[in-house]
């Protein structure tokens, strides 16, 4: 573990956030400190009555503040925080969010953090097709990705020089407790339970790489708690799979009962038909 005895968490309330400090809850001889921008409530977060929460708000200004020492001086820090979403495509993204994660983050690595693990996405690599390896140049065409592509690169220059360990996870489609409730599986699951007999969705001929996202959890701390793998990660399974395969094998296990009126909506435009994620660096973790 390199010595990491404590972890601060951001977006700790989120969805990923959640599953990533259950897992580092397992874990013998970790202290964990979340924060996230406002104060979570404690019916929906009960581990937060074994976790310090320190909340703060990534669009203040923090270049007055010690922002290292204020949130507990950790050994890793674990960066999930990024606002606007699901809207792919608001121009926020650019403008706005990338920025205020950079100054938070450089706060942070000025007064003395030296291991850092931030999630990225694979809307970074675009619309290229295929296996995607994590040395391939990044073309993104949302406003999303573009913002998650510059805040690397930024820390990337900004590290030059410096002493420490920068591992960024590239997350490809997750699915699990807490998704958001306009994710695909969220949507069919709700209408199975409202007992409707149809379910719309694409034509679902598409190709995409999904984890668990206790899996993701898992991926995500074993690189936060390690320095040896560095640098661009592909958070992924490696193995692709048709929507609609995997529509039908989630009503399967589910014993859900709708048919699938497929073609209903359009293939989304900032996303290649056929992509999926290499994943040798992770599995080296």
């Amino acid at each position: 573990m390199n010595n990491v005895k404590t972890v601060l968490v951001t977006g700790a309330t989120g969805f990923v956030g959640r599953h990533v400090l259950d897992h580092l809850l397992t874990i013998d001889g970790i202290r964990v400190v979340a924060t996230a921008r406002a104060e979570p409530d404690l019916t929906q977060s009960p581990w937060l009555r074994s976790v310090p929460y320190i909340p703060f708000d990534m669009a203040t200004d923090p270049s007055d503040t010690d922002l290292f020492d204020r949130l507990g001086r950790p050994d890793a820090v674990i960066h999930l925080a990024w606002p606007g979403l699901p809207d792919y495509r608001s121009p926020r993204h650019v403008d706005t969010y990338w920025l205020q994660q950079y100054r938070f983050l450089t706060n942070l690595i000025s007064h003395g953090l030296t291991n850092l693990t931030v999630t990225g996405t694979c809307l970074e690599y675009g619309l290229q097709s295929g296996s995607l390896a994590e040395d391939l140049p990044t073309q993104p065409t949302t406003a999303y990705g573009l913002g998650k592509d510059t805040l690397r690169k930024a820390l990337d220059q900004f590290l030059t020089g410096r002493a420490v360990s920068f591992k960024w996870l590239r997350l490809f489609y997750m699915y699990g407790a807490g998704q958001n409730p306009r994710s695909l599986l969220s949507q069919l699951e709700t209408a199975a339970l409202r007992g409707d007999s149809v379910f719309n969705m694409s034509g679902g001929e598409q190709l995409r790489d999904y984890l668990p996202v206790t899996d993701v959890a898992r991926y995500i701390v074993k690189a936060a708690l390690q320095t040896r793998v560095t640098g661009p990660i592909n958070c992924c399974s490696g193995q692709p799979v048709a929507v609609r395969t995997f529509v039908e094998r989630f009503m399967q296990e589910r014993g859900y009962m709708l048919t699938l009126n497929l073609g209903h909506y359009p293939y989304p435009d900032y996303e290649p038909m056929a992509f999926w994620g290499t994943n040798q660096k992770l599995l080296t973790l």
